[in-house]
């Protein structure tokens, strides 16, 4: 029987402190896949926890990345744009918060069970564009996952720094991503000649995967959507570790 374990990982960043949350099956010590995890812009929330669980069931080792710091966690959503906005706005900084996440997980490999020869990141809206940053910042991973996150970066030649595969799960009504950033975005990675994928799920907005979302036409949960994103990711996860 599995049993899940949720413990704080303490680091810094520019001297400022900052805590993510580890995310994993105790029930055995069988070295699994580690994932960074950038959660949407709530941050460290009790849902993105519930997400974290719910991958580490699937056996891999989920680091919920800290990306505003440990004195940061939004209550609503003027909070979260106001602690989001500065990263967007600053990709230098969001990709220097990433990196010490990673960096965090990596910390864990020998005290955790983590096959430091298996590590991907994955993201939810905001943290779907963290991932890819992340990707563009050259990151030594086999993997990068999107759901449902903006695509726009203003460094797109940084692709050609890209070292793993990218998955783009995005839903075709989505309100809040362009559809201009959809076709920017391809071409940004042909010409990188990264191993790319882009999946539009029909009739899903921003935030499918999220079960708090109900804001109709705009931010919506959507159960079947969310079970096929999840599948594809983990399908590319298994491709790209070899099991």
């Amino acid at each position: 029987m599995s049993q899940i374990s949720v413990q704080p990982v303490a680091y810094a960043v520019d001297g400022e402190p900052f805590e993510a949350q580890l995310v994993f099956d105790a029930s055995s010590n069988v070295p699994r896949p580690g994932l960074l995890m950038a959660p949407n812009w709530m941050g460290v929330s009790q849902g993105a926890l519930d997400i974290a669980r719910q991958v580490a069931g699937h056996g891999y080792v989920v680091l919920v990345a800290d990306l505003y710091g440990q004195r940061v966690r939004p209550r609503n959503g003027d909070e979260a744009g106001a602690a989001m906005m500065p990263l967007k706005n600053d990709r230098a900084l969001l990709r220097k918060r990433m990196q010490a996440a990673l960096e965090a997980l990596q910390g864990q490999i020998g005290k955790a069970p983590i096959d430091a020869d298996k590590l991907a990141s994955f993201g939810f809206c905001f943290g779907g564009c963290c991932a890819l940053e992340l990707a563009r910042a050259g990151a030594p991973l086999a993997a990068f996952v999107s759901f449902h996150g903006t695509l726009d970066t203003p460094e797109p030649a940084d692709a050609k720094n890209i070292k793993g595969a990218l998955l783009v799960l995005d839903g075709a009504s989505d309100p809040l991503v362009p559809r201009d950033q959809l076709i920017d975005f391809a071409k940004e990675m042909t010409d990188a000649g990264v191993d790319w994928q882009l999946t539009s799920y029909g009739g899903a907005v921003h935030s499918f995967t999220d079960p708090n979302a109900q804001v109709a036409g705009k931010m919506q949960y959507d159960a079947k959507v969310a079970r096929r994103a999840f599948q594809a990711m983990y399908d590319l996860l298994d491709e790209r570790f070899g099991e």
